[in-house]
């Protein structure tokens, strides 16, 4: 059984981000497994945890970090860890690429497990997501940093970030690569660990134009924003548009099979 089908039948609909932030995390939350609704989890993870709980050892992160993508790739690529103060460049790259652990407050506004301290979604962005889906995940942290908790405000911070040119239009050709087999995405098995690509696409277009979720289509399409259904609409509109496409990879980032985790 291919993996995309496995996973629709072992746990329902899986709608993305992620982002992570970047996407940018890309994080996807499963709305259709017993017991583990998008509502229980906002539930569960209804305030933040003290910093320290989200923080990383730093020789860890960025070891976690560089697994996001090919070796190929990530070892030229600039890594970044989370500090009490926000993000710091731990390693200059040279190849354009960044690669990060995205937390739960980088993904969707409406990211059920926004608040999660158990998340680490490793993720190295392209150069194209670099420049306009990193400040996302920039803006998303300083926030929080700064006490900003609700989904109404962090939205009401991203349209004034946006107004203000502080966040630029999203480029042509953004992606991301998380394929890191130490990856922990959410809660709610099998979508709490898997390889897959993000591309970021400036359209709210959904997944009737592309093929997303029909039977043998190892693709998913959702709002960048907004994935939890029912909100795309107005919520969606208030943001620029953009949608996150995810191609499931049958490998982790080292080669082995997503199998043999």
């Amino acid at each position: 059984m291919e993996l995309l089908d496995m996973t629709k039948k072992t746990a329902g609909r899986t709608v993305g981000r992620i982002v992570a932030g970047a996407f940018a995390l890309l994080i996807l939350v499963t709305t259709g497994a017993k017991g583990q609704s998008p509502t229980d989890l906002r539930q569960k993870y209804s305030k933040m945890a003290p910093i320290e709980e989200y923080l990383m050892d730093r020789n860890a992160e960025i070891a976690l970090a560089r697994s996001a993508g090919p070796d190929s790739i990530s070892k030229d690529a600039t890594v970044l860890v989370l500090t009490r103060h926000g993000w710091e460049t731990a390693v200059e790259g040279t190849n354009g690429f960044v690669c990060n652990v995205e937390r739960g407050w980088t993904g969707s506004i409406d990211f059920p497990e926004v608040w999660n301290p158990k998340i680490r979604g490793a993720d190295c962005l392209n150069p194209g997501a670099v420049r306009s889906i990193l400040p996302i995940e920039y803006k998303l942290t300083q926030m929080t940093l700064a006490g900003v908790y609700s989904d109404e405000d962090r939205l009401t911070g991203l349209q004034a970030a946006y107004a203000k040119k502080e966040i630029p239009p999203l480029e042509p050709g953004a992606m991301g690569y998380m394929m890191a087999k130490g990856s922990y995405l959410g809660d709610v098995p099998p979508t709490n660990f898997f390889s897959h690509l993000m591309f970021f696409v400036g359209t709210r277009k959904g997944d009737p134009e592309w093929g997303g979720w029909l039977p043998h289509v190892p693709l998913g399409t959702s709002s960048y924003w907004f994935p939890q259904p029912g909100h795309e609409t107005p919520l969606d509109q208030k943001l620029p548009a953009m949608r996150v496409f995810y191609i499931l990879v049958p490998r982790w980032s080292d080669g082995t099979s997503i199998l043999a985790k």
